[in-house]
């Protein structure tokens, strides 16, 4: 009898997990924005993908975001299932689905990070080369061409697919016949196999993330310090106005290439730093439970630390859903092209809206 009084204040201490009302509040502020946040993905990348393509895509740089649109936007579609049943199962648990819940819970949820790890490698592939571009400007920007940039967002893709096939194979909708309504209705099953989700977790969840968090914060670092010394430059530049053509242009061939860039290329480096600080800051949350999940085994989501473990997963979901969303203020402010374009249907669309004057 005492053993069994043991057993049952241990069980019940086990389960009196906590940060409970933490994770119950954070639903409540966080959840109803996931829908915004996705519709105006949606309608951002759909802007970006349009005005890139009505521009030109001529360059590498182009290229580059251009599929990253694409890829973000692939993103933001498949994750509406698993949005829309997340939010249903918070706020009306007993709502009766019309379909097996694990459908729109789980068969879309590993295609939609396969593109969200696609955005994540055309990111890191867009710092390096801009990187290697403005660090050595005379040996790499010959070789970042068009046609090789499409080779690269090819491999990356297929680089995406493949780290996370361990996951993707192991879900399938298959139909059985449901005895009390004697109906044949989608279930999902899956072929569970331990060492296919472990692998999957050591590949795109513990080695990947660390390898592209490290490489974008080495990125930014190295773009911000040429930034500035090629701010730096003009500046001096621009203070000495009295001194001769001649001694300027003499003073100009002396400076490094990566310290006379344009003031076009200044704009792309900002540009490209902006997206790649907008990737660190929406990996760091997803960077920081993962390093806490491999220290602390009860930081799961069958775990004692279950609710903690539900806070920091609701809070990077909400990074992931921000980050494939705001790039188009980053285009909108720094990159003129882009700009021009955007207001110009704008201003198409209000000319054709007036009222005609014709009487």
């Amino acid at each position: 009898m005492a053993h069994s009084g043991a057993s049952n204040t241990s069980t019940t201490i086990r389960f009196a997990l906590p940060f409970k009302q933490e994770s119950q509040l954070l639903n409540s502020v966080l959840l109803p924005t996931w829908p915004a946040i996705i519709l105006f993905g949606h309608l951002a990348n759909v802007v970006n993908i349009a005005i890139f393509l009505k521009s030109g895509i001529k360059d590498s740089v182009t290229t580059l975001l251009c599929s990253l649109a694409v890829s973000d936007l692939s993103f933001l579609v498949l994750i509406i299932p698993f949005v829309t049943s997340y939010i249903t199962l918070h706020f009306a648990p007993n709502w009766v689905w019309p379909i097996n819940r694990n459908i729109m819970f789980l068969a879309f949820q590993w295609p939609a990070f396969t593109f969200y790890d696609f955005s994540c490698y055309i990111s890191v592939a867009t710092g390096v080369t801009r990187c290697a571009c403005v660090a050595m400007p005379l040996r790499f920007k010959s070789v970042f061409t068009k046609s090789r940039t499409v080779k690269l967002v090819i491999a990356l893709f297929m680089v995406a697919v493949l780290l996370r096939m361990p996951v993707l194979t192991i879900y399938n909708i298959v139909l059985r016949q449901n005895p009390s309504t004697y109906s044949t209705d989608p279930n999902l099953v899956h072929s569970y196999k331990e060492i296919l989700v472990k692998v999957n977790d050591i590949l795109n969840r513990q080695s990947m993330p660390y390898i592209n968090f490290i490489i974008m914060i080495a990125c930014v670092i190295i773009l911000t310090t040429k930034l500035h010394e090629a701010t730096r430059v003009r500046r001096s530049h621009a203070a000495h106005s009295h001194t001769t053509r001649s001694t300027r242009h003499i003073s100009d061939l002396k400076q490094p290439d990566a310290q006379r860039m344009s003031a076009k290329d200044i704009k792309v480096v900002q540009s490209v730093v902006l997206v790649c600080s907008i990737f660190v800051i929406s990996q760091l949350p997803f960077s920081v439970f993962s390093t806490a999940r491999l220290i602390e085994p009860e930081f799961d989501d069958k775990g004692y630390y279950h609710y903690l473990f539900a806070v920091c997963t609701v809070f990077s979901y909400t990074c992931y859903f921000l980050n494939a969303s705001v790039n188009i203020f980053v285009y909108y402010r720094y990159n003129s092209k882009y700009r021009d374009a955007l207001l110009s249907v704008f201003k198409r669309k209000a000319a054709f809206d007036q009222p005609s004057n014709i009487k």
